[in-house]
C-alpha cells in the first residue's frame, strides 16, 4: 500500500465530500443532537459504501487497459462537471432536506446513530465521492490504499461537519471547495485524454 496513493486518494475524496450534499446532513443533524453520535453514525454507512465502491473498482478493473483509460478519464470529467456546474445552494438544498428526518436533540443515543447511519446510507449511494472512489481503484489498482485513504477522507468529512461545520463555512465557503475539487479532478481528466491520446 502506497502512502502516496493513500494522501492523493484522502485529498481527492475530502474535497469531493466538503461540498457534498451529505456532508451538509451532516452538520445539520450534528447541529441537533450530540456530534460524537452523529458522526458514529455516518463512519458506519460510510465504511459500507467505500467497501462496496472498492469492489466495483475492483471489477472495472478487468476491462481492457484501453477501455479501463477511457471509463476513468470520463468519470474523473464527469465528476469535475458536477462538482463545478451543479449549484452550491442546490446541493445544500438536498442536504438539509436528508437532514429533516433525522433525529432531533432529546432521544436515545442509538436512534440518533441509527438515524444518521441511514440518512447517510441512503444518501451516499451514486454520489461523487463513491464514483470516484470506484474510478480511483481503477487508476491506481491499489484497492487497500484507495479504501484507507478514502475513508479516512469520508471520516475527516464527517467530522468537520458533525463537530465544527458551521465555523468551516464561515472561513472557506462550499463553493470554493467545490470549485477546487472540480478543477482537481478536471485535471486529472486532463491527463487522462493526453494519456490516451500519446
Amino acid at each position: 500500500m502506497s502512502a502516496g496513493v493513500v494522501l492523493t486518494v484522502f485529498v481527492l475524496v475530502t474535497a469531493a465530500e466538503l461540498p457534498d450534499k451529505t456532508m451538509i446532513a451532516t452538520l445539520v443533524m450534528g447541529s441537533r443532537s450530540r456530534p460524537i453520535l452523529v458522526w458514529l453514525g455516518a463512519a458506519g454507512a460510510f465504511l459500507i459504501h467505500v467497501g462496496l465502491a472498492v469492489g466495483a473498482g475492483r471489477a472495472i478493473e478487468l476491462l481492457p487497459h484501453e477501455a479501463l483509460e477511457i471509463v476513468v478519464t470520463g468519470l474523473f470529467f464527469v465528476g469535475a462537471v458536477l462538482l463545478l456546474a451543479v449549484p452550491e445552494r442546490r446541493e445544500k438544498a438536498r442536504g438539509e432536506h436528508e437532514a429533516e428526518g433525522a433525529t432531533p436533540v432529546a432521544t436515545a443515543p442509538w436512534k440518533v446513530v441509527g438515524s444518521a447511519f441511514g440518512v447517510i446510507l441512503v444518501g451516499e449511494f451514486g454520489d461523487l465521492t463513491q464514483l470516484l472512489t470506484i474510478n480511483l481503484v481503477g487508476k491506481y489498482h491499489e484497492p487497500w490504499g484507495v479504501f484507507v485513504g478514502a475513508y479516512a477522507g469520508l471520516l475527516a468529512a464527517s467530522a468537520a461537519g458533525a463537530f465544527g461545520g458551521r465555523a468551516l463555512l464561515r472561513i472557506l465557503p462550499l463553493e470554493w471547495i467545490r470549485r477546487a475539487g472540480g478543477l482537481a479532478l478536471l485535471g486529472f481528466a486532463a491527463y487522462g485524454i493526453y494519456a490516451l491520446a500519446t
